[in-house]
């Protein structure tokens, strides 16, 4: 049930904004904001876990075990398990420590990561999440700053496979700060 949606056109991709439940999202892949450690927990990362089932954490338990834990900034792909996406890209946003942490260029990184792997894959669709803003405390307003940028500068400065970049936030008042971002930067 998609409340409220944005969207701006960037080269041929749609750059879109939306309320609604990620775990429910048909677009090629979904990102999970996960852990290091990539076995499930709270906020989306446990949901996805839940809806798309063991075939999720099996893969990623076999990524951890031939790589090791995934350093913050990184991505991953694991199939969509049970869910309607077919991959799920995890990353790993920073947690808010103040700000002068290095943690924009990590949030950053954690974006442009997870793009760049669904391009490698030629994929059409991706669909983010809000990362690091839930348990990892990051102010919402400042990381859907980054999030809208990278995405821009990643669809501006790249001939891409994607054609829709959906950001999917869970409630309204993080849809309206992401809102504000793309105001902003387009």
């Amino acid at each position: 049930m998609e409340k409220q949606t944005r969207e701006v056109k960037i080269n041929q991709t749609k750059l879109a904004i939306i309320q609604g439940d990620i775990t429910r999202q048909a677009t090629d892949a979904i990102v999970n904001a996960a852990n290091p450690g990539l076995m499930g927990g709270g906020g989306v990362d446990g949901a996805i876990h839940r809806a798309g089932g063991s075939a999720i954490l099996e893969e990623c338990k076999q990524i951890v075990a031939e790589q090791g834990r995934l350093p913050t900034g990184k991505a991953v792909i694991t199939t969509g398990g049970n869910l309607r996406a077919k991959h799920v890209i995890h990353t790993v946003g920073p947690i808010w420590q103040g700000g002068n942490k290095g943690e924009a260029a990590l949030l950053e990184s954690a974006y442009r990561e997870s793009l760049k792997l669904a391009a490698e894959r030629n994929l059409t669709s991706i669909s983010f999440p809000s990362i690091s803003t839930g348990a990892y405390g990051y102010p919402v307003a400042e990381a859907a700053r980054v999030a809208i940028k990278v995405a821009v500068s990643f669809l501006t400065e790249q001939v891409t496979s994607l054609t829709e970049v959906v950001f999917v936030l869970f409630d309204s008042r993080t849809y309206e700060a992401y809102s504000s971002a793309l105001e902003e930067v387009v």
